[in-house]
């Protein structure tokens, strides 16, 4: 908040009063508000420049790519040819590996979202013996890094024979220990515990509460944490990398590391710098979509999760 004082009156020799304007004076909320508007554009360049960098090198030839500013375009308009080159290289693997990584990724998140949600409504809503002892679990896991778990993953899918398949990927993102907590505190406020009450003098069951009643109310945290399951999976890069052998069932991430990987050993490497950025960027497209579309859902469920009904 400012304080501006307009207008003074200043008394001249012969006792009229004329008006005057003052400066502009900040109060403590005032600077405040600016310091925190300063760090909130600060926040955003951190942000934003290194996709704007990815989308200004993605239009660039190989020898632009090397020789003129990162953060702005220079030479020719290249991006139809970086993405000709990227979606023909190695007969169009990369749509194979675009493929993939939707699959893992959206089978997943359903899963892990579905999953989470069952979880956190029954530690929310129902008392059992052993409840704060897997919830606390529940909670350390939350602690442990993915790159930890990703050798014992392996040697437990090795015994059973599931390694280099699609189900190496999607079985252990299934597990959301981060989401569990999130639809417990969610659904803890979002479904009144009247309402299941009365369900159950209705005669329904217990299943039929929650997938008509429970899952209703949770529609803004099932979002989220489909977001987060998504963008986790989506972005993983050491789980299939340990998992999978087979160039065909790489996701993304993996794919576009061994193309930069093979053209380095094969001398090649700057050949394909422009091809790989491209592919970078065009694999983020998906997200951003996904954000867009659905950022209205995760906004009001942040915002119903905040304020107890």
């Amino acid at each position: 908040m400012t304080t501006t004082d307009t207008r003074l009156l200043v008394t001249a020799g012969d006792g009229t009063a004329t008006p005057r304007r003052n400066r502009r004076r900040y109060t403590p909320e005032g600077r405040r508000s600016l310091l925190l508007t300063v760090l909130l554009w600060l926040l955003v360049l951190y942000f934003v420049l290194p996709l704007w960098w990815l989308f200004v090198s993605s239009t660039k030839s190989n020898s632009a790519l090397f020789s003129t500013f990162g953060m702005w375009f220079g030479g020719d308009f290249s991006l139809w040819e970086n993405l000709q080159t990227l979606f023909t290289v190695r007969d169009g693997i990369f749509l194979r590996w675009m493929l993939n990584t939707l699959v893992y990724s959206v089978t997943a998140a359903l899963g892990a979202t579905l999953l989470a949600t069952m979880a956190g409504y029954a530690f929310a809503k129902y008392d059992f013996p052993g409840k704060k002892i897997l919830f606390s679990a529940t909670l350390g896991a939350v602690m442990i890094p993915l790159t930890a778990l990703a050798l014992p993953t392996y040697l437990l899918f090795s015994q059973a024979g599931l390694t280099d398949t699609p189900w190496a990927i999607i079985i252990p993102s299934l597990v959301s220990p981060f989401g569990v907590y999130l639809m417990r505190v969610y659904a803890a406020d979002a479904i009144p515990d009247g309402l299941i009450e009365a369900g159950r003098v209705d005669g329904a069951g217990e299943f039929r509460i929650f997938w008509q009643v429970g899952l209703r109310l949770l529609g803004p945290g099932l979002v989220t944490v489909f977001l987060f399951s998504l963008v986790a999976t989506w972005n993983n890069y050491f789980l299939p990398l340990v998992m999978l052998n087979s160039s065909e069932l790489y996701p993304i991430t993996v794919g576009l590391a061994q193309l930069q990987s093979a053209a380095s050993q094969g001398g090649g490497a700057q050949a394909l710098f422009s091809t790989v950025i491209t592919g970078s960027f065009v694999s983020i497209l998906p997200l951003v979509i996904a954000f867009l579309f659905l950022q209205r859902y995760w906004q009001s469920g942040l915002a119903s999760g905040g304020v107890k009904g």
